[in-house]
């Protein structure tokens, strides 16, 4: 993944003050669990030297909920003049941490790549769709700015949308059969309309996946509209219709299975591609000595680190990494075949490139 978000953070001169929180409101007494964390963090930032004031500007930003229904996150970097990013995320950060140093703390922030996912969903019936987006900057599919303007609803514009018997018998067949044609057709102009504002989308906005819910019917017409690419990124999600809420219970749990099974499938896309280029061309370095070195002549495309086995200089590795225009993934603590937890993709080689594929290297080092 790209971060070009974080550039004013990388290139700000320090100390740089770095928090990571939990910041879900799932039960009650959660509020009052976030102000006595919160807490306890400010003293630390504020024995380290942090300005009130800055100290102020964060907690009023991490105490004040967020659109974003259900388990998230927030994660905000400063200087002593004031916040630079403030994110919220859409899962809590598998540590919570506050640091105030020369650099910023990354890891407990990329460590949650794989869950920022820039989500299409699209809810039709025969008159047109409501469209949903959810993208990291913005990642509640239910609440907030959609981000797609005249296109976050569609409506067709053709209204023969229901079939009846027009009635008088046999001789009039030919008015029946002419007005469920008129129907057909209006659906067929709706679905066409909705068609162009899901390809619309999809080019504008970087789309990662894209759902699908609804009438049946209208799905049906829809796919037939769509191109054969974005027809066949489609995942139908059941239980969707238009104008309810998107939070309610079943189809809730629908949406989050699904955006479930699509994260694992990256996931193992990603190890998949790493090891395949490890063992085929090489076109990979493995290990914190060799990867460090590629970035530094570089050659990084994309840096990738395993969640819970990072060495030990991994926030050099992941600051120099961007910037160097280098992407960062992270896979989950079970992922194999990545040395010391970190490697790279690279965006070329030669013969000073390091070489440790997976065929010359150890059992043993393959292994860790």
């Amino acid at each position: 993944m790209k971060l070009p978000w974080l550039t004013p953070v990388l290139e700000a001169d320090g100390p740089v003050v770095s928090v990571h929180l939990d910041t879900t409101r799932t039960d009650p007494h959660a509020a009052g669990e976030l102000e006595a964390r919160w807490g306890r963090m400010r003293s630390t930032l504020a024995a380290d030297g942090a300005p009130q004031g800055l100290l102020a500007q964060i907690e009023e930003t991490v105490l004040s909920p967020s659109t974003l229904g259900g388990r998230q996150g927030r994660s905000v970097f400063a200087t002593d003049d004031g916040i630079l990013v403030d994110r919220v995320l859409p899962a809590p950060p598998l540590q919570e941490s506050a640091h105030r140093g020369e650099f910023p703390q990354l890891l407990p922030l990329l460590q949650l790549i794989p869950f920022a996912v820039r989500q299409l969903l699209v809810v039709v019936d025969r008159a047109g769709a409501d469209l949903h987006l959810r993208a990291p900057e913005n990642p509640s599919i239910a609440h907030g700015p959609n981000g797609l303007g005249e296109d976050a609803r569609v409506e067709g514009g053709h209204d023969v949308l229901h079939k009846a018997s027009v009635g008088g018998g046999p001789q009039h067949g030919w008015r029946a059969d002419n007005f469920e044609a008129r129907v057909e057709d209006s659906w067929e102009r709706n679905a066409d309309a909705v068609a162009d504002a899901v390809e619309r989308a999809l080019r504008e906005h970087r789309v990662d996946m894209v759902m699908l819910s609804g009438d049946v019917r209208a799905m049906g017409l829809l796919r037939e509209a769509l191109g054969r690419e974005t027809r066949e990124r489609l995942l139908e999600v059941p239980g969707g219709s238009r104008g309810a809420a998107l939070d309610r219970g079943p189809f809730r749990e629908a949406l989050t299975r699904t955006t479930e099974e699509f994260i694992a499938g990256r996931q193992r896309d990603l190890e998949g591609r790493f090891r395949e280029s490890q063992a085929r061309d090489g076109a990979s370095v493995g290990g914190a000595t060799e990867v460090a070195q590629a970035i530094g002549r570089g050659q990084v495309e994309e840096l990738v680190f395993v969640t819970g086995a990072e060495p030990a200089g991994i926030e050099e590795l992941l600051r120099t990494a961007l910037a160097t225009d280098a992407s960062v993934s992270a896979l989950q603590e079970d992922a194999l075949g990545i040395p010391e937890g970190v490697g790279a993709l690279l965006r070329w080689k030669d013969e000073a490139t390091p070489s440790n594929s997976i065929g010359s290297m150890s059992g043993d080092r393959a292994r860790e």
